[in-house]
């Protein structure tokens, strides 16, 4: 088990009904194990927690797939022999909460990351049946793992991108582990036969605070049928004209 004493006694505690929603968890780590990144171990924590809560829980590991860079919904129509967004695609549009994870490189998120956000990105020509961004309705977040600062700065860019592109971001909605600054052990590396992070309250107590606020931003929206659409439906803009999919200019 992932979870800690509080964890758990929240989880027993808890009265809301979260089943119906669903989260994709996306590690952007540089390991092509899918199992054995540090990232992966601290989104674990979370993706246990809303599992314990009735939440449909999948990972997607980037580099178990391959997905050229760029921001267009299928690069192999510009110049790419192989792209697997497509399919992943439909999987983050199927997921009512996004968990993005990322390692930490010289204090910043990984080159994964920024791919999977032009990705993200090339799909924001999509429109939900209110004529708002697909994106409206979603709520997002973020886990960052490293042994170097820079997590608050991670988070701030992520949150920045897809909080544009039409996700909600709740409350507090990022967690990480850094560790002391400098060369040390990565989250869930054995110290002293313990592995670390595991048992360092602030981690756990922000993990634990951005899940159940994903949580409950995600089921927030969910019951009163995503954001209204006064205001805010794009094709109020677009009288004579339709959005273009390719063209970044009709796009968030």
């Amino acid at each position: 088990m992932t979870l800690n004493e509080k964890q758990q006694a929240l989880c027993d505690a808890n009265t809301t009904d979260f089943s119906g929603l669903s989260a994709l968890f996306v590690n952007t780590s540089l390991k092509l194990d899918p199992h054995d990144s540090h990232t992966r171990r601290l989104m674990n924590v979370a993706a246990e927690i809303m599992a314990k809560n009735g939440i449909h829980v999948e990972h997607l590991h980037m580099l178990s797939h391959v997905v050229p860079p760029g921001v267009y919904p299928d690069m192999t129509e510009h110049g790419h022999d192989r792209d697997d967004w497509p399919e992943l695609w439909d999987k983050v549009k199927a997921a009512d909460i996004l968990v993005v994870g990322t390692p930490l490189w010289l204090g910043e998120e990984s080159s994964v990351a920024r791919v999977l956000i032009e990705r993200l990105y090339g799909m924001s020509g999509e429109l939900n049946d209110k004529g708002q961004s697909v994106y409206y309705g979603r709520v997002a977040g973020c886990v960052v793992t490293g042994n170097e600062d820079g997590v608050k700065h991670a988070a701030m860019t992520l949150h920045y991108a897809l909080g544009h592109l039409g996700y909600t971001i709740p409350p507090q909605a990022d967690c990480g582990w850094i560790g002391e600054a400098g060369p040390g052990p990565s989250y869930g590396d054995m110290v002293d036969g313990k592995p670390a992070g595991f048992d360092n309250e602030f981690t756990q107590r922000n993990t634990t605070i951005m899940t159940w606020n994903l949580m409950h931003m995600a089921k927030m929206l969910k019951d009163a049928g995503g954001l209204p659409n006064h205001g805010n439906d794009r094709r109020a803009w677009a009288a004579g004209c339709r959005f273009d999919h390719e063209n970044p200019e009709h796009r968030a």
